[in-house]
């Protein structure tokens, strides 16, 4: 009779709480039986370890085989257990040494031939190792995303054999170290130019000023006034990516497509759904929760085109999100969180045709048309998109220019990052996270401005919430200029996006 712990990880969220991986050796008819809550994947498990260490050469006992996965409530799914309970075996068995196995965190896929196949959710794992002080072990494959945790101690593992070696002192596999270049910069990613975009000063404005303050926008204009346009050029005004945005944002993208992009590695996520996606496709879900594009936006930008087009039930999860930066994902059997601060970046048609105000005067929409088309979006959003601007069609003068005038982005990016570190110094986070109280301190108008303010939300009727998001964007606006206090100047151009407010 023996017994062997190894340890490993599960996945919750974004968490990957530790599971102890017992297995134990008995005298008995012969059999393997897997316990602690595990998925229909985990039990398959017990099929490829038998035929990885079969065509390994190691022995299976004809004994009793027990595994547990403990703590037995939390639920374990995927195929990253097959690699600790076989080493679980060998160890019980005597065929590989105890001693290290305690400083070490396993996961890795087996294929019958002993081989590592890669895991989802590496980068997570990864990092609740380093925080336990253990050096993990993972299939080399996901070696590269996993280094990205820079505390971290790898070991790439190609197969079942090689790991063996290593423990058994034969042959020790090195610690991995990655070719990432130390000095990636956001800078040099390659995002389309704002200089490719005709007119549209005033909204180029605008977007200047969301991107700086972290201001959720909503641009209304008829097609093909470059709305799209904008929004995709959009990431490269944005100041660059923390190693703590970035490590979060790329464990989002790994959790939910199995492993990350390198080449991604510091680039702002764009995430840019159809309006026919679900409001599960937006969230997430599933039986095991898995993020959906609100958590992969993180850190980015959430761009919805067509935004009345988007199912009303769809649209309204993105309320809670706006508010609290997070979103909860509740099932019978389990809870998941994720994190969704992202900034949404939103475009709509004026009425059902598109061409409202259009100067080809094409509309014939109805005003019960038009009411009907913008109540699809109900008002409790709208109060939460900081920044409402119209996008009217280019003049065709301005169209066939053959030289463009336009600012580049890295010309707007500079005076967005001095304006960005200036919040950053002032209160330790953008305007758009301002709290009520936080708002009373930095946001402090004159007579003037306060009188002004009044003005605008007697005439156009709006609520405190709206109040607030002004009182934001002003501040913004200040940064941008490199003034302390918040002016009438200030707040005038703050009122002017708000459009859809106005009667």
């Amino acid at each position: 009779m023996s017994l062997a712990v190894l340890y490993s990880r599960a996945l919750s969220g974004m968490e990957a709480p530790l599971v102890t991986v017992e297995t134990h050796i008995a005298n008995g008819l012969p059999s393997f039986t897997i316990v602690g809550l595990p998925d229909t994947e985990v039990r398959e498990s017990k099929d490829r370890v038998r035929s990885a260490l079969q065509n390994s050469h190691f022995k299976i006992p004809a004994q009793r085989i027990t595994v547990n996965l403990a703590p037995a409530d939390l639920p374990k799914e995927s195929g990253r257990f097959d690699l600790p309970i076989a080493l679980g075996i060998l160890a019980a068995t005597g065929q590989i040494p105890k001693e290290e196995l305690d400083q070490y965190e396993w996961a890795g896929e087996l294929a019958l031939t002993g081989e590592l196949r890669p895991i989802r959710g590496a980068l997570a794992m990864t990092y609740h190792a380093a925080q336990s002080g253990r050096r993990f072990v993972l299939p080399e494959q996901n070696a590269l995303e996993a280094a990205l945790v820079k505390k971290a101690t790898i070991y790439a593992a190609k197969s079942l054999l090689q790991i063996c070696a290593h423990l058994t002192k034969q042959e020790r596999l090195p610690v991995f170290q990655s070719n990432l270049p130390e000095d990636i910069d956001d800078e040099k990613k390659d995002y389309p130019d704002f200089e490719d975009v005709k007119g549209q000063g005033h909204a180029k404005r605008a977007l200047e000023i969301a991107a700086a303050g972290k201001h959720s926008i909503l641009m209304v204009g008829p097609p093909g006034t470059g709305k799209s346009m904008l929004a995709a050029r959009f990431p490269g005004i944005f100041p660059p990516m923390t190693e703590d945005e970035a490590l979060e944002s790329a464990a989002i993208q790994s959790l939910s497509q199995g492993s990350f992009n390198i080449s991604e590695w510091k680039r702002r996520p764009f995430r840019a759904p159809h309006h026919t996606a679900s409001g599960i496709a937006l969230v997430g879900g599933g039986s095991y929760p898995r993020p959906g594009e609100i958590s992969l936006a993180l850190h980015g930008i959430l761009f919805l085109d067509e935004l009345p087009e988007f199912d009303r039930k769809v649209l309204e999860v993105l309320r809670e999100p706006l508010e609290s930066g997070k979103i909860t994902i509740s099932r019978a059997a389990r809870q998941a969180e994720f994190p969704a601060h992202f900034q949404l970046v939103s475009a709509m048609n004026p009425c059902p045709c598109g061409y409202l105000g259009h100067p080809s005067g094409k509309c014939h929409c109805t005003p019960d048309q038009i009411t009907r088309y913008r109540g699809r979006i109900s008002g409790p959003l709208l109060d939460r998109i900081d920044m409402q601007i119209e996008v009217p069609a280019v003049p065709q003068q301005e169209l066939m220019k053959q030289q463009t005038t336009s600012e580049k982005s890295s010309t707007i990016r500079l005076r967005v990052e001095k304006a960005y570190q200036l919040q950053l110094d002032r209160q330790g986070k953008t305007n758009s996270r301002l709290g009520v109280k936080e708002i009373d301190q930095f946001c402090a108008l004159d007579s003037a401005s306060e009188n002004l303010l009044k003005q605008a939300i007697s005439r156009l009727n709006l609520s405190a919430r709206a109040y607030h998001r002004i009182l934001k964007v002003a501040r913004t606006i200040a940064d941008l200029a490199g003034i302390e206090k918040i002016n009438n100047q200030h707040i005038a151009e703050a009122i002017q996006y708000r459009r859809l407010d106005r009667k």
